[in-house]
């Protein structure tokens, strides 16, 4: 089986540095805390006048590679990796100039070199080949009818979506070693 794990907020906690430095940066703006987020897009939560502050933070030099790992994630994939073909497929940030090196950077540091050669970064997910898909996004959309099974990582913004698997780093063995 070929499985693709998205990288930000699946691997690499993206929402957790984000709102860490959010707070130190900007401790009299309030945005809504993430784990009452109905939105994917922290933007799309935010006052817009806030917009401009939120891409300074993610976009800033050395943000993506000091994303920490999501709790179990680093042991799941490399278990999941015995079992399966497993490539990281994650989409690069709009503000793209640190972002690209800093996720090969982050994959090198956490995962090691080998990992760095099963990176893939697209802003179609819809044109990569696979099984599965495990990302966050509650709907995956672009230039072609997927190959992959879309699996929901839980979060609260795609708790609304009842018509995917779900899974997180707790409960991932249910699918991927029983299979």
């Amino acid at each position: 089986m070929l499985v693709l794990i998205d990288m930000d907020d699946v691997i690499a906690d993206f929402d957790g540095e984000f709102y860490k430095r959010w707070k130190l940066k900007y401790p009299d703006k309030y945005i809504t805390p993430p784990n009452q987020r109905s939105k994917f897009y922290i933007k799309e939560e935010s006052p817009p006048e806030y917009r401009d502050f939120i891409t300074s933070i993610y976009a800033e030099p050395g943000f993506i590679r000091s994303l920490p790992p999501v709790a179990g994630a680093i042991d799941a994939i490399n278990e999941i990796s015995k079992e399966h073909t497993v490539f990281i497929c994650t989409t690069p940030l709009d503000k793209f100039e640190n972002c690209v090196l800093e996720k090969y950077y982050w994959v090198l540091e956490n995962l090691g070199f080998e990992w760095t050669k099963r990176l893939i970064l697209t802003k179609d997910k819809t044109l990569i080949k696979g099984d599965i898909l495990i990302d966050d996004k509650p709907e995956i959309t672009g230039n072609c009818i997927p190959q992959w099974e879309h699996i929901l990582f839980d979060k609260p913004y795609n708790r609304h979506i009842n018509n995917k698997k779900r899974i997180n780093w707790n409960n991932y063995k249910y699918i991927f070693l029983n299979s």
